[in-house]
């Protein structure tokens, strides 16, 4: 698996905190070159697991995190897509974040975890159209740029759909976590698109059915958002949001936009 850094800002005050978190990432696999500075209250690992499997990391001690970058060395660009929440759209609970970093001209790493879904498979795809004016139903169909037939992301680029990612895995409780790495999207073409998750399985265009070579009839569009440019390693400074007032802690348990980010309403609790 390809290793990338993630930076994550992390509440510690003493050198006690730098240890337990340490220990609590200290000979998992999939993470290396941990670097914890105390003075920017900062955690950096590379890592080849998706970064929300880091975090629980280092929130099992205890202390809050937030990634503020994700990329590093070769890393020609990075963009993140938030669907159920405020700026995206969907259906009752299903929610989550998926990003996007292109590490070469060859290879872009998605990274994501979705909640609210069914056990089993469940198709993701990037969609033509970053418009959510009526919900997932306005995105259009999957970005297509050399108008091809739909497929694997395993296929080469003229067998398959640019926008094709094949399926992820919800476990039990609803929660799909993964990180995947394909050859064929990369960043600066699918900013302003969309990422649509769906209720069904993808068949990767080897189904009977008539639209198997269409869309793998991977069924209804569960939940969408919008793929924006987002932070790469060091880029993101911020601490508050001179906007609002808002800080980077409280940040977590608000709302994306709207009167409730002034509030001590957690955003899900509305």
């Amino acid at each position: 698996m390809v290793l990338v850094k993630v930076e994550f800002a992390v509440q510690m005050t003493c050198q006690k905190c730098v240890n337990k978190i340490r220990d609590s990432l200290n000979n998992v696999k999939g993470i290396e070159n941990i670097d914890i500075s105390l003075e920017k209250e900062t955690v950096i690992v590379e890592t080849s697991l998706p970064s929300s499997e880091v975090q629980q990391k280092i929130e099992s001690t205890g202390r809050r995190a937030v990634l503020k970058g994700y990329g590093g060395g070769g890393n020609q660009g990075a963009a993140v897509a938030m669907l159920g929440y405020a700026s995206g759209c969907g259906f009752g609970a299903v929610k989550g974040v998926v990003r996007f970093l292109q590490t070469d001209e060859n290879m872009c790493i998605v990274d994501g975890t979705l909640d609210g879904l069914s056990a089993g498979l469940h198709g993701l795809h990037i969609h033509e159209s970053g418009d959510i004016s009526q919900g997932c139903d306005s995105v259009g169909g999957h970005f297509n740029p050399r108008n091809t037939r739909h497929g694997s992301p395993d296929d080469e680029e003229n067998e398959r759909h640019a926008g094709d990612l094949g399926n992820i895995t919800a476990g039990p409780d609803g929660r799909a976590t993964f990180r995947l790495t394909d050859k064929v999207i990369k960043v600066w073409d699918v900013i302003g698109r969309s990422v649509v998750v769906t209720d069904g399985a993808d068949d990767l265009g080897c189904g009977n059915h008539p639209q198997s070579l269409k869309d793998g009839n991977s069924g209804q569009r569960l939940a969408c958002g919008i793929i924006a440019r987002s932070a790469g390693m060091f880029e993101n400074s911020k601490r508050i949001c001179a906007c609002d007032g808002v800080t980077l802690w409280d940040e977590r348990d608000k709302p994306l936009a709207g009167p409730s980010r002034r509030t001590n309403i957690p955003a899900n609790n509305l």
